[in-house]
């Protein structure tokens, strides 16, 4: 499997800098009027960005490649390349339309080489889940505007462009072959023995030439140490030191990971939005889900930057307030795929609540878009209510996929849970609401709960109300949540018994006594990263912990299911929201330890 070392910022994503070539293989970054993210890749032979050394006129392969993360983020290099010893940091700048490549070369004898950036630009996709290429004309060509290289892409009229700066001229050209558009950014250089020299790339993106073309010439101008010293501040001051080496560089690597991939900044309209994953790696990527930006995303992002969380929160009140409790929706709030989840109706909700308690911030609840999404959700649970039993049906269960019967427990747990917040958060307009979430409570108890044939009881996943139900869980909305939910507690012997059976070897999607000895579901068999979560948040930390000290992922990101086994990424590559999970279930076994201590 390949390994890749994504970085970005809130702008654009680079999801995919290969590990063993140093080659840059796309960039994306989100665009409101297109519903979803663009995405411009390399070429067959050739990737978008790449190093280029060359020696007597034959290109210089990169060998002993070993990659770090600067303040657990920015990619180095290092690297050697015939006798040259080569260092390659690519920083993806807080607040700006772009990113910058720092290329160092050191010689240890004298030499004469050629040196830079080669690319191509194989194609450019338009991507909500699945990608399509787009139809229109690329264009490269030289401009006054940074006295080199403009890639435009067009369709009628600008849809986008890219284009770099250096920080010391070098000879910049291009040329089309069969619809791709390769190019070089070099300079000829005589090193002297010793001699360490090094070039700046910034690459900047737009609309269209200027937009592209100044903004990269604002990082030019500002410079490598400043944007440096910037984007590390910006990142220590979010990052946390958890109890090993491991764990602290797992957590740190997957917030940043969460923040710059689960969230963006559109280039067209500039708007923050909350989405699955800025990467197309993730096989449902840069579509949004009310679960997976708010139960899995946001109390990560919460606890780092409180900031971004009330921003998220704005967005889902606001573009995306319409259609909440449906399946997904495109980042503009329309609906990408219809069905109806009673988990994402209730999601926003329990955010909100997390915020206001977390952040000390109660002046959201007086914003009108937070008053009218309460309003539409309350309707709207309403309308999912059994006629006599306080309990609240779905369509779709948590993995998406159609129930066996339509009153989920762990969904109606969820229902409690907003019903609890909203009558503490606004006492004197839904002080009421605490009494439907004692019935809510009382109905899953009374109708959820089973006896097996050793008459120890049990919560059943799913209930007909008429007598029926199946024994099942699914890890993106576990049953072994609900003391973490505050639901139960720790030693109720119907949650108890419950997630004995799913723990147990003879469950039919439980991993007992493999490597990962975790849970899956029948959407994707495998041990799954948020039954991971689960495990640390219902008192199986120790062993999720020791998991966690070997287990690969997709290259130490979060991922949605492994091998039992090697721990390797079995589907569902960056997962963004996932990543958000995983870093809020570490910092609160972390918080809970220390408080023991």
């Amino acid at each position: 499997m390949y390994k890749y070392i994504p970085t970005g910022n809130e702008m654009v994503s680079l999801p995919d800098l290969d590990a063993e070539t140093a080659g840059l293989g796309s960039v994306t970054f989100l665009s409101m009027g297109h519903k979803g993210m663009i995405r411009i890749a390399g070429g067959e032979d050739l990737p978008l960005i790449s190093p280029c050394i060359e020696m007597n006129g034959r290109q210089l392969p990169l060998c002993g490649l070993i990659w770090t993360r600067e303040h657990d983020w920015i990619p180095t290099l290092q690297a050697r390349a015939g006798s040259l010893a080569v260092t390659m940091t690519v920083l993806p700048p807080v607040g700006e339309r772009g990113f910058a490549l720092r290329l160092s070369l050191a010689a240890r004898e004298s030499c004469s080489v050629s040196w830079g950036l080669h690319g191509c630009w194989g194609g450019s996709w338009h991507c909500v889940n699945e990608d399509k290429p787009l139809d229109g004309v690329a264009r490269c060509y030289k401009s006054g505007w940074n006295d080199s290289l403009i890639f435009d892409f067009r369709c009628g009229a600008p849809l986008f462009a890219f284009a770099p700066m250096m920080s010391q001229p070098c000879t910049a050209t291009h040329e089309e072959h069969n619809g791709q558009i390769c190019y070089s950014l070099t300079k000829n250089e005589r090193f002297g023995a010793g001699e360490t020299r090094q070039m700046i790339f910034y690459w900047g993106f737009g609309f269209e030439e200027v937009a592209a073309a100044t903004s990269a010439k604002e990082m030019l101008r500002r410079g490598w140490e400043w944007e440096y010293a910037k984007t590390s501040a910006w990142l220590d001051a979010r990052r946390a030191q958890l109890s090993t080496p491991k764990l602290t560089e797992l957590y740190n690597l997957n917030l940043f990971f969460c923040i710059f991939f689960a969230t963006g900044v559109t280039l067209d309209t500039e708007e923050l939005v909350g989405i699955t994953s800025r990467s197309t790696r993730y096989y449902v990527s840069a579509a949004y889900w009310d679960r997976d930006t708010l139960l899995w995303a946001f109390p990560a992002i919460l606890e780092a930057d409180k900031a971004l969380a009330r921003e998220i929160l704005c967005y889902v009140f606001g573009r995306q307030r319409r259609n909440i409790g449906v399946h997904s929706r495109y980042i503009d709030g329309t609906v990408l795929e219809p069905g109806f989840e009673l988990d994402e109706l209730v999601a926003p909700i329990i955010a909100l609540g997390s915020y206001v308690r977390d952040a000390d911030d109660r002046s959201i609840l007086a914003e009108p878009d937070t008053q009218n999404a309460i309003e539409l959700i309350l309707r709207r649970l309403d309308d999912m209510r059994h006629p006599s039993i306080p309990l609240y049906e779905t369509f779709l269960q948590p993995t998406d996929d159609v129930i066996v019967y339509p009153y989920l427990t762990y969904d109606n747990v969820l229902v409690w849970k907003a019903l609890s917040a909203l009558s503490e958060l606004a006492p004197e307009r839904y002080g009421s609401l605490a009494a439907k979430a004692a019935e809510v409570k009382a109905a899953i108890y009374a109708h959820c709960v089973f006896a097996g044939a050793d008459e120890a009881p049990y919560f059943a996943w799913s209930v007909d109300l008429n007598g029926v139900h199946n024994v099942y869980d699914e890890p993106p909305g576990s049953l072994q949540l609900l003391p973490y939910y505050g639901f139960c507690a720790p030693d109720d012997p119907v949650w108890v018994n419950t997630v004995s059976m799913i723990r147990s070897p003879d469950y039919e999607y439980s991993f007992a006594g493999r490597n990962i000895a975790e849970i899956g579901c029948a959407h994707a068999p495998y041990p799954w990263i948020l039954s991971l979560c689960n495990s640390m948040l219902s008192g199986h930390d120790e062993q999720a912990l020791k998991e966690l000290e070997s287990i690969e992922m997709d290259n130490g990101i979060a991922c949605e299911s492994v091998d039992a086994d090697t721990g390797r990424c079995a589907t569902g590559a960056a997962f963004a929201t996932c990543a958000g999970f995983l870093c809020h279930s570490l910092r609160t076994i972390h918080r809970e330890n220390e408080n023991e201590r």
